[in-house]
């Protein structure tokens, strides 16, 4: 009896390895762009605009071009978040100094990594550099059973410490809930929000005017004014 009981924990123990694999986590991120309308329309969606916080900003998908107008800060700024190449505009001056461009383009495409990440995250779970795996499964708190994925990054980003859980709907494939780690070696998180009130935004799903914090008045075009990325 004692042999059978020992042979059944060590075939368990295997079992929750073998779910715990980088693989389970790739097949449940596939789901979720399958449901949030897929990567090829995703790869064809051009511009995106958004409010954050107290921040506008303009996406050129295609070209990487950026425009961030920051009220608080009385800055409008143009930069490629490719080739950190742009110009900035401070009480609606062309700034001239070049230290001061260079600190402020770079601001720019820090707070549009910030920004878009609170976004798009669900399209970048695949991306170079991150690793991705399944935790377990989990209730919300409406009742809805998730799997649960750990996100982490080897040395990408502004700040590749983070870590975050993602709460996957078993249903839909949607992710709904998310909880964020200032380090990964955190037990605890710095907060857990919802991710929810999913819209169809061009041929794309994306949660925006969320029940909690995040981003809001998101439009997707196929088409905007050129002059958005040359000038104020």
């Amino acid at each position: 009896m004692k042999h059978l009981i020992s042979l059944f924990i060590i075939i368990n123990v295997g079992a929750l390895y073998a779910q715990s694999t980088p693989e389970k986590a790739i097949v449940i991120a596939k789901k979720i762009e399958i449901a949030m309308g897929g990567v090829e329309n995703y790869n064809n969606t051009h511009f995106i605009k958004w409010d954050f916080g107290k921040r506008t900003l303009y996406w050129d998908k295609w070209t990487g071009n950026v425009r961030v107008e920051n009220p608080e800060k009385k800055l409008v700024v143009i930069v490629n978040i490719n080739t950190l190449i742009g110009k900035v505009f401070e009480n609606d001056v062309l700034i001239t100094d070049k230290a001061k461009i260079k600190n402020v383009l770079t601001q720019a495409k820090n707070w549009w990594i910030n920004d878009s990440y609170w976004l798009v995250m669900p399209w970048k779970l695949q991306d170079p550099g991150t690793k991705l795996s399944f935790v377990k499964t989990d209730y919300l708190p409406n009742g809805k059973l998730t799997d649960v994925l750990e996100l982490t990054f080897n040395s990408v980003g502004v700040t590749p410490e983070n870590k975050y859980l993602l709460y996957v709907d078993k249903e839909d494939f949607l992710i709904k809930q998310w909880a964020f780690f200032k380090n990964y070696n955190d037990t605890e998180p710095l907060f857990i929000r919802p991710w929810d009130n999913y819209q169809k935004a061009g041929t794309i799903l994306l949660s925006f005017n969320r029940s909690e914090f995040g981003p809001r008045n998101v439009e997707v075009k196929q088409e905007l004014n050129p002059n958005i990325f040359k000038k104020i």
